[in-house]
């Protein structure tokens, strides 16, 4: 366990940390930046949309928070690369990685009329963005001997939701590799945990929800709570895994569904 400031001496449970979020221009990713930085810790952001990054970055410094932005794709090393460093520059290191961005596929359907294109993007960036972040950020961590990650996965993860099928083997995926990376490196002083996210009311499910209403109510409609999640709630418990609250949680996956998992 850290010997940092806690929240019993008065500071946020991130107080003194750096932490990586990527996906963070909206949705879950944006909430937990403000979050976390309202938590004391410095956040890097890491996204492809730049407009939104900076809009993001000035709204925690005006805030009194401390961020830094980083334009880039999960699925390109080097741009996974390039926040990890500017995390190390500008903050001294990296003690924290919420591994936020996800793809759910443009096309809705059975698995054989799925295009190509769509099943490569679905696992080019969450399987292999999610690995090439565990690759960069770990190193780090290593080298400070501790540090903690939050892959975001879903209640698809473990269960056939109705989501696209490429999708659903992806989620899966990201458990695998959550659960390979806590076992290889806890004795490093390094805890990996996932997500297990429910219906969440981000950018694309409100765009999709406005386009065609009667998905809402069968998006929630297997969960106990028949509503979706709001982003922030999602990033609660992100910020619960990342913090010391959670010191013997690794290689566990924390359902935030809305209770699909229970019926």
């Amino acid at each position: 366990m850290s010997d940092r400031i806690s929240p019993a001496d008065g500071a946020g449970l991130l107080t003194g940390r750096t932490v990586m979020i990527t996906g963070a221009s909206s949705g879950i990713g944006a909430a937990a930046a403000r979050l976390f930085a309202d938590e004391g810790a410095a956040v890097v952001l890491m996204a492809r949309r730049e407009d939104q990054l900076a809009s993001l970055t000035k709204e925690i410094e005006a805030s009194g928070g401390r961020a830094a932005r980083s334009v880039g794709d999960v699925t390109r090393a080097e741009d996974v690369e390039r926040a990890v460093a500017m995390a190390v520059d500008r903050f001294g290191g990296l003690d924290g990685a919420f591994n936020n961005a996800g793809y759910a596929g443009s096309v809705f359907g059975p698995l054989h009329e799925l295009p190509e294109d769509d099943f490569d993007r679905i696992m080019d960036v969450n399987v292999r963005g999610t690995w090439n972040c565990l690759r960069r950020q770990i190193p780090v961590m290593l080298a400070a001997g501790e540090g903690s990650i939050v892959n975001t996965s879903s209640s698809a993860g473990l269960i056939a939701t109705g989501a696209p099928s490429p999708y659903v083997a992806a989620k899966h995926a990201v458990l695998g590799l959550t659960k390979a990376a806590a076992a290889e490196y806890g004795a490093h002083g390094i805890r990996v945990n996932s997500l297990v996210v429910g219906t969440t009311r981000t950018e694309m499910i409100t765009a999709a929800v406005e386009a065609e209403p009667a998905l809402e109510e069968a998006f929630v409609a297997r969960q106990i709570q028949t509503r979706m999640a709001e982003p922030k709630e999602v990033a609660q418990a992100a910020l619960w895994l990342l913090s010391d609250r959670s010191s013997f949680a690794t290689g566990s996956h924390v359902a935030v569904d809305g209770g699909i998992l229970a019926v």
